[in-house]
């Protein structure tokens, strides 16, 4: 009975390290409870497998942000993605060839496209390209196949099969974790693995990125800090993960507070 006291105990106390400082680490945990490493892992393990963290080299993140459908998402805070759509507009030049991916904040991202605006973009989402087939001068192109109802796009095979034949200017790509030592991660296997390809076959990379996700990790690895040209983040982001993400070689971009 003790011993399953402590176990809780240590769980309980590693859950609100994860939430107050984000990433643990196996060996400094070990030394704070006096276990050994082993036994730190071996919670880690028990606790990522209920959905509580997400396992790390070395340690653990807190779990991505789960907000349910495109559509629940986008309700989401709309203020606060509008002001990441604002700050990342600017990277949609005319004549471009742009993907833009599944998420709530690309979808702000699409609204905020100038009318006059003329350039191809290519989408999975069909809610991305409703949003874009009001704008005159812009070719749309929407990738098909079977759409997956969670995430809000088609990522299977035939989507993949017409990502291949991609060669974008721009990805904007969605994420559901961001973290520099994790990168970019997805809940979702196919879209981790559809975000991995198309990313791949374009020229530069930009991700728009809520607060909320810094320094978390889905369990489906999309592309390193590193693979990114450009990070957008919130006006809030904490000057450490900013500071991490340029060390990675991310342009970061910060956004207005939402309303200014």
């Amino acid at each position: 009975m003790a011993t399953d006291l402590l176990l809780r105990e240590r769980k309980s106390l590693i859950r609100e390290r994860l939430k107050t400082e984000g990433r643990v680490l196996a060996a400094d945990l070990a030394r704070e409870f006096g276990v050994s490493e082993d036994t730190i892992r071996r919670d880690l393990r028990e606790m990522a497998a209920a959905g509580l963290c997400e396992r790390v080299y070395g340690g653990a993140l807190p779990f991505a942000p789960d907000g349910g459908s495109l559509s629940e998402r986008a309700s989401l805070a709309p203020e606060r993605k509008m002001a990441l759509a604002q700050a990342s507009v600017g990277f949609v030049r005319p004549g471009m060839t742009l993907f833009l991916d599944a998420g709530s904040a690309n979808l702000a991202i699409a609204r905020q496209i100038e009318p006059e605006l003329s350039a191809t973009i290519v989408t999975n989402t069909p809610l991305i390209a409703s949003a874009l087939m009001e704008k005159p001068r812009l070719d749309v192109i929407l990738i098909g196949g079977t759409l997956d109802r969670a995430v809000g796009a088609a990522v299977g095979a035939r989507a993949q099969r017409d990502a291949a034949l991609l060669r974008p200017d721009l990805c904007i790509l969605g994420t559901c974790g961001a973290d520099a030592a994790a990168g970019l991660t997805a809940i979702h296997f196919e879209d981790a693995e559809f975000k991995r390809l198309i990313a791949s076959r374009s020229r530069s990379v930009l991700a728009a990125v809520t607060t909320d996700k810094l320094g978390t990790a889905a369990p489906h690895a999309v592309i390193g800090v590193e693979g990114v040209s450009t990070l957008v983040l919130e006006a809030d982001a904490p000057e450490a993960y900013v500071a991490a993400f340029t060390a990675c070689g991310a342009s970061v971009v910060i956004a207005r507070e939402p309303g200014r």
